[in-house]
């Protein structure tokens, strides 16, 4: 066994490993960038907090648009962002505050 075999992803489930409860990924929810120049929207999303910003996501759960006012500007999925809270992702402080704002209160 080499140290890459635990970075391959079909490592973990085809039973390779014995200790799988050690190995825990680290999923944050963060915000992936869209839009133009200077015009930008983001996506809330659930990552591996490994990849890149704009890399491959888990889950979609919402919108922000911060140039948007009112009810177009923040569109939050409360049940997946409860859900993926209640599985042990971490907000990003920036998604913490967006979060608040809607009413999942996060610590």
């Amino acid at each position: 066994m080499k140290a890459r075999d635990y970075y391959r992803r079909d490592y973990y489930r085809k039973g390779s490993c014995s200790i799988q409860e050690d190995r825990v990924m680290a999923v944050r929810i963060r915000l992936k960038r869209f839009g133009a120049k200077a015009r930008p929207f983001y996506r809330i999303v659930i990552m591996d907090s490994r990849s890149p910003r704009d890399g491959r996501t888990l889950d979609e759960i919402g919108l922000y648009h911060p140039i948007e006012t009112g009810d177009k500007q923040l569109i939050v999925d409360e049940a997946k962002a409860k859900e993926w809270l209640g599985k042990g992702a971490l907000p990003s402080d920036t998604v913490r505050v967006l979060l608040n704002k809607k009413g999942i209160h996060v610590k």
